[in-house]
């Protein structure tokens, strides 16, 4: 379970507050509220590690001007809120454009974020309310929720149950729609349309 510090924080105040905190403790904030994240178990880590590899490698074969940092916030603009995606991926021609890149590795800009995806843990509600919202607002173009343990409700990925992954992209009018990947579904996505890539490879971590 997420803890919160009793207190509003601005968004310079959590910059500050981070600088006097040990890095093996991650924070976000929500609304002014300083959320401390719970340690990620293995399998999360394991996905999240085998996702970066697999999109880093497509970067550099269709020679893309992107990557993936090993920390970068994601900050939804006129709001005490900042985030660490699980994976970011990072659009490098765009970052002149990134008013705080230089001193500190913030992003607000949704031409500099193709795509983010948050690997579900116990806090999933964040996942598929707040932090939807946020990125749909921002313009975010492609959102990937992998939920590979089935912590989501049913009303979110069906009944029964099952592991799932839910792709959103933008639509014309600004909003999030979503297709739901399970199984030996071959993932689509807008950004990587050729990706030759299942749900049971990623949720088992196997290149094929």
């Amino acid at each position: 379970m997420t803890q919160s510090l009793q207190k509003v924080f601005s968004f310079d105040e959590f910059l500050d507050f981070l600088a006097t905190q040990p890095e093996t403790i991650r924070y976000e904030l929500h609304d002014g509220d300083i959320i401390q994240m719970p340690p990620p178990p293995g399998q999360h880590e394991q996905i999240v590690a085998f996702l970066t590899m697999i999109l880093g490698y497509e970067c550099l074969r269709l020679k893309l001007n992107y990557g993936i940092p090993k920390t970068a916030t994601v900050k939804p603009e006129n709001k005490a809120s900042g985030y660490y995606p699980d994976v970011l991926l990072m659009n490098f021609s765009n970052l002149k454009n990134e008013p705080l890149w230089e001193k500190q590795s913030i992003l607000s800009h949704p031409d500099s974020i193709p795509l983010v995806i948050e690997v579900v843990s116990t806090n999933w509600r964040d996942d598929y309310h707040k932090k939807f919202a946020d990125y749909e607002e921002m313009g975010i173009s492609e959102y990937w929720i992998v939920d590979y343990a089935a912590l989501g409700s049913k009303e979110l990925i069906g009944d029964p149950k099952q592991p799932t992954i839910t792709i959103y992209t933008l639509s014309d009018e600004g909003e999030y729609r979503g297709k739901q990947f399970r199984g030996n579904d071959r993932i689509e996505s807008p950004t990587f349309l050729n990706l030759q890539l299942t749900v049971e490879q990623i949720f088992h971590c196997v290149i094929e």
